[in-house]
């Protein structure tokens, strides 16, 4: 008998809402926070447009007090986390058997960015707790230790498809049984002005076009694209066999039938349309599904000139022009590492309400030929999902989904 994989906990924090909840409405509806960016570091000559969570909520303020050393990306983590977990009742999982995968690399740049205007002229004022917060490795030791996790735990970076992985891994640690039931996590990309700046001379962030208009700027597969915009994100699901899920009385949000990465054999931003179309039908392969069977695609859609233009093109090749399509980064911006784990929960949260949200600022789609959900929601029942994520470095990424509600 084949393992069935389900998804039983999700866990969402966003410029558009914290917790699931919140960010489903919100998402539904269409609203959005974007404007100027303003948190300190982040900011320098140019005021850069994205998407920033107004303030962290915590449900006591002990919690908050217990927290409030780790940084922006740890406490989002474990905000994430902790409603994952409570919703999947990980407390009645041994703690050896359960494993966490923490998606995403060079996730607190702007911490660092800060530390260093701080520091750089006195470097021995430091606390030397600098030494284990600037590691990635910091992010899983926030969380295992409050949530007592003895099972694996690791990061696992891929540029803008590193949620993604984290899913990918997560899954194939529960199906080797490794673990029991697997946390796969978008960890939140804190960027500095100096990644901003950088993004912006790659040519892959939106550029002063709409300075004026912010809410404007997020565009994903219009033709007045303009690069894509930064949005605060993270998010967290929970995986396991069903039967076990089942054992505890949990409701899976959906089965995972399939996945798949493929690389491009190229370093640069670049996008593949060959390696792209390759890891859709690899992942429809391993799903046994046909592109008949797909209702509706999430796909990466950043809003890049490049990419969204290359993404078309595989999606038409592999002949997935009949599912509906919208673009969540025109809602909640790019989240960059969280994106690929964010954009799964919003294709699990569309699943179970029967609607799909608005692409915000679609007005004159690149192809018509698709169909598009634009700028109003759409009830619609979803039985089988695709969920797309690339990254830099030639890395695709894939998930098929069976909806279980």
């Amino acid at each position: 008998m084949k393992t069935e994989l389900v998804i039983t906990g999700i866990g969402v924090l966003s410029a558009i809402g914290q917790g699931k909840a919140d960010f489903s409405s919100s998402l539904l509806e269409g609203k959005h926070s974007f404007g100027q960016m303003k948190r300190p570091g982040r900011q320098k000559e140019i005021a850069f447009i994205g998407a920033e969570i107004e303030e962290l909520i915590y449900q006591d303020d002990s919690v908050k007090k217990r927290w409030r050393r780790a940084s922006l990306t740890s406490q989002a983590a474990l905000l994430t986390l902790m409603e994952a977990w409570q919703e999947a009742e990980l407390d009645h999982v041994p703690a050896e058997r359960i494993g966490l995968i923490v998606g995403g690399s060079n996730m607190q740049q702007r911490e660092m960015f800060n530390i260093f205007e701080t520091y750089h002229h006195k470097p021995h004022f430091i606390s030397p707790t600098y030494g284990i917060s600037f590691m990635d490795s910091d992010v899983c030791g926030w969380c295992t230790e409050q949530f007592n996790i003895k099972g694996l735990a690791c990061t696992i970076g891929g540029s803008s498809a590193s949620g993604q992985l984290a899913v990918i891994q997560a899954c194939e640690a529960v199906l080797s049984g490794q673990v029991d039931a697997c946390i796969a996590l978008g960890a939140l990309m804190d960027i500095s002005y100096m990644e901003c700046h950088a993004f912006r001379s790659l040519g892959a962030m939106g550029t002063d076009l709409y300075a004026h208009q912010p809410e404007e700027a997020a565009r994903p597969f219009d033709q007045n694209r303009d690069g894509f915009i930064y949005g605060e994100n993270c998010g967290a699901v929970v995986i396991e066999r069903k039967e076990t899920a089942l054992k505890r009385g949990i409701r899976p949000y959906a089965r995972l039938l399939g996945w798949a990465r493929a690389m491009d054999g190229n370093r640069n931003p670049n996008p593949s349309r060959e390696g792209e179309q390759r890891v859709i039908q690899q992942a429809l392969g391993q799903a046994n599904l046909s592109s008949k069977s797909i209702d509706y695609i999430n796909p990466h859609g950043t809003g890049s000139l490049i990419g969204d233009e290359t993404e078309l093109q595989a999606l038409r090749d592999c002949e997935l022009t009949h599912a509906y399509i919208n673009a969540t980064k025109s809602i909640t911006g790019h989240g960059l590492s969280a994106a690929g784990v964010v954009e799964l929960i919003a294709t699990l949260l569309q699943m179970e309400a029967g609607q799909l949200h608005p692409t915000r600022n679609l007005q004159d789609p690149m192809d018509a030929s698709f169909n598009w959900v634009r700028q109003e929601k759409t009830a619609v029942p979803i039985i089988h999902s695709l969920n797309l994520s690339f990254g830099f470095g030639g890395i695709n990424t894939a998930v098929c989904l069976k909806n279980e509600r």
